[in-house]
């Protein structure tokens, strides 16, 4: 069953794109976009919502960039997943010092020296204690995306929903960078999704979601104060259901 809280508001699974932590070009760690992203998620939590983090690597490396690279696809995934540990790494510390949070980060790969090893079990009782807890590893495996990942800890974390934080505000009927007069959808049934072949998540994610009844919330994380906006439960961005 989702949470809704003991004594705190519902509980959330936020998908980060790795590309938010750095800045415009989304490469690397932009400090202003890294600054940003800590306060927004402060903000959020200041209504008393329980918030679990998945991290994406993508401003490091990306998977399925194995073919370019001319490597194994498997230990080009292996990278992707490393470089979600060391943003992951990166945000609990920035929000530890600059924000004095309480966080908790887990990984689903074993980097036992650095990172605790993802145990939902854990992971809820942290977030019950207020904790932001940090997901980092993706799902451990290769050829998931964290896309996937994040709607499989959603559900394992027993959270209310997805909120997935982009640089867009929300799903479109064509590119909006292409097309001035792009129209945004309020709201999108998965079997839409789907049959579309909206690439704001993969197919594997949408099917997850829809056959678990759980809720996705895409919106541009840019937008200040609309993390805060959605976790209150207001009408930003595009929701699937």
């Amino acid at each position: 069953m989702a949470n809704q809280g003991q004594g705190r508001g519902p509980r959330f699974l936020i998908k980060l794109s790795g590309e938010s932590l750095g800045g415009r070009a989304g490469v690397g760690i932009d400090p202003d976009a890294f600054a940003f992203v800590g306060q927004e998620l402060t903000l959020a939590m200041a209504g008393g919502s329980e918030l679990a983090v998945v991290v994406g690597g993508g401003n490091f490396f990306r998977g399925n960039r194995s073919t370019e690279w001319d490597i194994d696809r498997v230990a080009a995934d292996q990278v992707g997943m490393l470089a979600t540990v060391m943003n992951g790494i990166l945000l609990r510390d920035w929000l530890s010092s600059n924000q004095n949070a309480a966080t908790a980060l887990f990984s689903a790969i074993p980097v036992n020296s650095v990172v605790t090893a993802y145990r939902a079990t854990e992971a809820r009782a942290k977030l019950a204690q207020g904790c932001l807890v940090i997901l980092a590893g993706g799902t451990g495996n290769p050829y998931f995306t964290t896309d996937t990942t994040a709607c499989l800890r959603a559900l394992e974390l027993n959270c209310a929903g997805v909120i997935k934080a982009t640089r867009v505000e929300g799903v479109f009927n064509t590119d909006p960078e292409q097309q001035a007069d792009a129209v945004r959808y309020q709201h999108l049934d998965f079997d839409t999704a789907i049959s579309r072949r909206i690439g704001v998540m993969d197919t594997a994610a949408f099917a997850l979601c829809r056959d678990n009844q759980l809720s996705v919330r895409v919106l541009d994380i840019t937008v200040p104060g609309n993390l805060a906006r959605a976790v209150e439960g207001k009408a930003v961005g595009t929701l699937i259901s």
